[in-house]
């Protein structure tokens, strides 16, 4: 099982559309996806056809421990990928949980349930470093970091870099930056072209050789209630997390040499 936080500071990213649709294209490669909703906002809740103003149950729900993880689970559109929803809600949490003891390993705890059900467990982050993002930092093994290519994308990437570093020597020693993803390519711009060329001369092996391009039909797609994969599978945003998931699946063994 690989468990694995998409995560930046920064919103308008693509965060979600990648968590979205990475997750449906690795489900149809025939793995078993849970994708988490941990942004407030529940963009990634709304995008696969929850009403999220009326939720019974959400991440909410799990972290106050009023319910279990696995009551809060629903299908989605897409064969083998299920959701842990949420909604504006969550935003409370940071300030009921303040000051409880052990507040940064809850998720880590609620989870440990289904760990071993899944193949792939994407959690989509809100844009912030609290304590929720803390959670899911500490349950994971991996970090995903979808990046805008843009002229300040950097700056924010640096202190995320060091956030999670923090993170990995305090509370768990198993995390890692595997992944950085050039999002919202214009290739037709110098800007795009040399933000993603500073990024891989820094980060190297670390970030992603498949680029996601702007994309009008991508943009679109979070009003079909379906991921790209179902709502136009012929654009170039459905070939890109297409092979963003094969990339994905081929790095595999890579990391599991690394953790040797």
């Amino acid at each position: 099982m690989r468990s694995i936080a998409l995560t930046n500071q920064k919103g308008g990213v693509a965060k979600t559309t990648t968590t979205v649709n990475l997750g449906a294209c690795l489900a149809q490669m025939g793995k078993k996806v849970l994708l988490v909703d941990l942004d407030p906002q529940g963009n990634l809740s709304s995008w696969l056809g929850l009403d999220i103003h009326n939720l019974e149950r959400s991440m909410y729900n799990v972290f106050l421990e009023e319910v279990y993880f696995e009551e809060i689970l629903t299908k989605t559109c897409v064969e083998n990928m299920t959701l842990a929803p949420s909604n504006v809600a969550l935003a409370g949490v940071e300030r009921i949980l303040a000051h409880e003891k052990g507040r940064d390993l809850i998720l880590r705890k609620r989870m440990s349930a289904v760990v071993n059900k899944y193949d792939y467990i994407l959690l989509d982050c809100p844009p912030s470093l609290g304590l929720i993002t803390i959670n899911a930092l500490t349950f994971v093994k991996e970090v995903f970091i979808p990046l805008e290519t843009k002229v300040l994308a950097l700056n924010g990437l640096v202190t995320l870099m060091n956030t999670v570093q923090v993170v990995k020597e305090r509370l768990n020693h198993s995390l890692d930056v595997t992944g950085i993803i050039a999002c919202r390519f214009d290739g037709r711009t110098n800007l795009s072209n040399e933000v993603f060329n500073q990024i891989k001369e820094r980060f190297k092996d670390k970030v992603f050789d498949t680029i996601i391009k702007e994309n009008t039909r991508l943009a679109e797609c979070p009003i079909s209630g379906k991921p790209i994969t179902m709502y136009a599978p012929d654009s170039s945003g459905a070939i890109d997390y297409a092979n963003l998931a094969k990339e994905v699946i081929e790095r595999e063994n890579m990391i599991k040499e690394t953790r040797k």
